[in-house]
């Protein structure tokens, strides 16, 4: 019975052919003219508004770039990430839209695709490292005080490497990039899990180091310093002007970091359900004008960062202003006194 349930198996992989080979042409667009001219006019906006936001992040970064803590570095390179993904993908998909078809053919189909898992990959790993860096420094003060600026920079050479070697195993046979169902875009090809044994030991690999095993580490660290931060807000408050100045600081640094990693999380988990159910479950079953909206919500996540970034800056100066007035005032008193 197990033989004959293997070789149901093994001949029901064999039969199955992805979305584009089904088709004589897989780049065709799957949706209405109307729906490709709305998508592409909201990556027009989406990739202008990431590209003025990131820029914006690392032109001002690069004023005071050796004053940069190692978590502000790492910001940096987040704001690069998303920068590439701009740049580098998103003129791809929006020609493409606008033109009712994927017009780069299969190399330019794996150069998107491999250019959008490489700077997602790089963001996500960017995130990690940052929330990492947070837990030690809320919540193992002597190894927090331990990281250095040069420790960041080995980071981000780690974190390069490992982007650049995840994109681009595809290459060496395992893997490859493919276009969507809807045609107008590529990405992995998460379908290859339902071709071959080996093509679902590919996928897990890509699904654990790639999105749960980061996913796993931010969130332990986020709840680690959420619990430590209530446990420990009465004793902050007995310490003097200077520690608590340092605490202030930490945590506005640590509520960047939380909210940019909740929005990359919200942007990119319905993409990465409808693409686990495309590799291990029913495919065809996901209707074409549905796949798109997750990828046009993931395609969005670059946008974010810099507007959360701003708006926790400008809440930190304003508050900090307010305590350099209310110091003021006080020095002024003892003055007149």
């Amino acid at each position: 019975m197990n033989g004959m349930a293997s070789n149901h198996n093994n001949s029901s992989q064999k039969e199955y052919l992805p979305h584009y080979l089904q088709r004589e042409d897989p780049f065709a667009s799957k949706l209405s003219r109307e729906a490709d001219i709305i998508a592409g006019f909201y990556l027009t906006v989406i990739g202008i508004l990431s590209t003025l936001g990131n820029g914006y992040v690392i032109f001002m970064s690069s004023k005071r770039k050796k004053k940069l803590r190692p978590a502000e570095i790492m910001t940096v390179n987040l704001a690069v990430c998303d920068l590439g993904i701009s740049v580098v993908g998103k003129p791809f998909s929006i020609i493409s839209f606008f033109s009712h078809r994927w017009v780069f053919g299969w190399m330019g189909c794996r150069w998107y695709g491999w250019a959008g898992f490489f700077f997602g990959c790089g963001s996500l790993i960017t995130m990690t490292a940052v929330s990492l860096d947070r837990y030690l420094k809320i919540c193992h003060l002597s190894y927090g005080t331990w990281l250095k600026r040069h420790h960041a920079f080995i980071c981000l050479a780690i974190i390069w490497t490992y982007a650049t070697f995840w994109a681009t195993v595809p290459f060496a046979g395992v893997g490859s990039y493919a276009p969507e169902p809807f045609g107008t875009s590529c990405t992995l090809d998460w379908w290859l899990a339902q071709a071959s044994v080996a093509g679902q030991a590919f996928i897990l690999s890509i699904l654990f180091f790639c999105l749960l095993f980061p996913t796993a580490v931010i969130v332990f660290s986020y709840v680690k310093i959420i619990l430590k931060v209530k446990s420990s807000t009465k004793e902050v408050a007995h310490y003097d002007t200077r520690i608590q100045n340092s605490h202030i600081l930490e945590m506005k640094l640590t509520k960047v970091a939380m909210l940019i990693c909740a929005g990359f999380l919200i942007a990119w988990i319905p993409y990465a359900v409808v693409s686990v159910w495309s590799a291990f479950g029913h495919p065809d079953s996901v209707p074409i004008q549905f796949s798109v909206i997750p990828t046009l919500l993931a395609k969005s996540a670059a946008m974010y960062n810099p507007i959360i970034y701003q708006v926790i800056d400008c809440k930190f100066v304003c508050c900090r202003s307010g305590g350099l007035k209310t110091l003021q005032k006080k020095s002024s008193l003892k003055k007149s006194r």
